[in-house]
């Protein structure tokens, strides 16, 4: 990519610093760097230096480093000057970079420029964000492993994978009358289960980068004075929540973020749900369903002390929305004498535990981390996001029907399937990504990234 912009931006991070960075990329910094400098730096090689205004004064005294195209985190000329910290030395700097004819960096821009010019693909300049972003340890390191190219790898060796099966099977369409014996129908059944099988080892370790990076949002619902309050503050570990005797006293929604062996959890406190003429209150019930539409699990506190058959949660349970996935937490097992337990088996999971004693609430914890696939520890996770995965579970799909096609010895739409299949691939590292999706990746990035 040639562009004919220099940007410019503080690449440090705002306030009062011991070093303050200042990045310069473009075709002019060589210019620029004579004018500013007084000389042209040695490449790669840092040197203490004066950084002069218009009028030959100095604005400060750093380092200055030189790295020449294409040898640059960006492919282009970069200038990088490492000034002291602190708002007015960066926003001096910056301003005589503008007076030479440099251009504000947009968020991104940066890491735009080196996928464009070949330094990195779109999967690595994402995981360069998701480590700056990482709230774990896991989760770095999950980052660091997609920056440096083993995500993509995975995702090319895939594609590899695809190609060569694809010229196999196009060569005997192309040549009908040569009577090609490209591959033996086994040894292509075989190879297609081989890819599937890469497809789901890829998948489960992008799942939990994408654990990792976006956490588990778990909605806490049920009716009033069930204790979902309650629960929020034992698994807190704070008194984060006012619980109280009277029913409806939590009327707005409350978020609170915590980590459960490494997994990041947004635990949503709700509104008790049911029918009432307080408008405040309604208001609420109106916002906990809506949270309840967003959920990636719902734990819907039932008060196990109440008397009643168990038909009575199963209409409430019907209101909740389709599709989500639901744990019955029966809560109150104090006042019960029943013995904290979980049953899986059923349908939906269910916990017989006490937020107030906290007995049985480790079994809660340990199932929310094995129902969100989650594994502690060391697990070889890539970080990855929500369009990695659903691009990851198309192309899986399309060689699923090409499996189909192939027992049907259709070979024209089996090497159809496989195209689509590398097109989908193709999206996760950019080769076949829209402007559009370029556009809304780099702007979530920081100014001078």
């Amino acid at each position: 990519m040639d562009s004919p912009d220099t940007i410019a931006a503080v690449a440090s991070a705002p306030g009062r610093g011991a070093v303050g960075v200042v990045r310069v990329s473009g075709a002019q910094v060589p210019q620029i760097a004579v004018q500013m400098l007084g000389f042209l730096p040695a490449p790669r090689f840092a040197q203490l230096t004066n950084f002069l205004d218009a009028a030959g004064e100095p604005i400060d005294r750093g380092l200055a480093l030189y790295f020449p195209a294409p040898f640059s985190l960006t492919g282009e000329h970069v200038l990088e000057l490492q000034a002291h910290g602190g708002t007015l030395v960066g926003d001096m700097l910056l301003k005589r970079l503008l007076e030479m004819g440099c251009r504000m960096a947009r968020p991104g821009e940066f890491s735009e420029r080196a996928f464009l010019n070949g330094k990195i693909d779109v999967a690595q300049a994402e995981a360069i964000a998701d480590l700056i972003d990482a709230g774990t340890t896991a989760a770095a390191r999950a980052a660091v492993r997609s920056m440096q190219g083993e995500f993509s790898a995975r995702i090319h060796a895939l594609q590899a994978q695809l190609t060569e099966l694809r010229s196999a099977v196009e060569a005997a369409i192309d040549f009908p009358d040569e009577e090609l014996d490209f591959l033996p129908g086994n040894l292509l059944q075989d190879r297609i289960g081989n890819i599937l099988a890469a497809f789901d080892s890829i998948t489960a370790a992008a799942r939990q980068g994408s654990l990792l990076r976006e956490g588990l949002n778990v909605v806490i619902a049920g009716r009033p004075n069930a204790g979902k309050s309650s629960l929020l503050n034992k698994l807190v570990g704070d008194d984060i929540a006012i619980v109280t005797d009277q029913p409806g006293t939590t009327r707005d929604v409350l978020r609170q973020h915590l980590h459960l062996d490494g997994l990041p959890l947004n635990l949503i406190d709700t509104a008790g749900l049911r029918t009432t003429a307080d408008a405040v209150e309604a208001e609420g019930v109106r916002r906990a369903r809506n949270e309840l539409q967003r959920a990636d699990r719902v734990l819907y506190i039932w008060d196990a002390a109440r008397a009643g058959e168990p038909q009575d949660f199963s209409a409430a349970l019907q209101e909740l929305p389709h599709g989500v996935p639901v744990t019955l937490v029966f809560n109150k097992i104090d006042l019960t004498g029943a013995a904290p337990a979980i049953d899986e088996s059923s349908s939906p999971a269910r916990i017989f535990l006490s937020a107030k004693t906290g007995e049985g609430v480790e079994l809660l914890r340990t199932h929310l981390k094995a129902s969100a696939g989650y594994l502690s520890g060391e697990t070889g996770a890539l970080s990855a996001r929500r369009r990695h995965l659903d691009a990851l579970a198309r192309a899986k799909a399309c060689v699923a029907q090409a499996a189909v096609h192939l027992t049907a010895r259709t070979l024209e739409l089996f090497a159809e399937e496989l195209r689509r299949a590398q097109l989908a691939l193709g999206e996760i590292t950019g080769e076949f990504t829209s402007d559009d999706l370029l556009g809304e990746i780099f702007s979530s990035f920081c100014i001078g990234k």
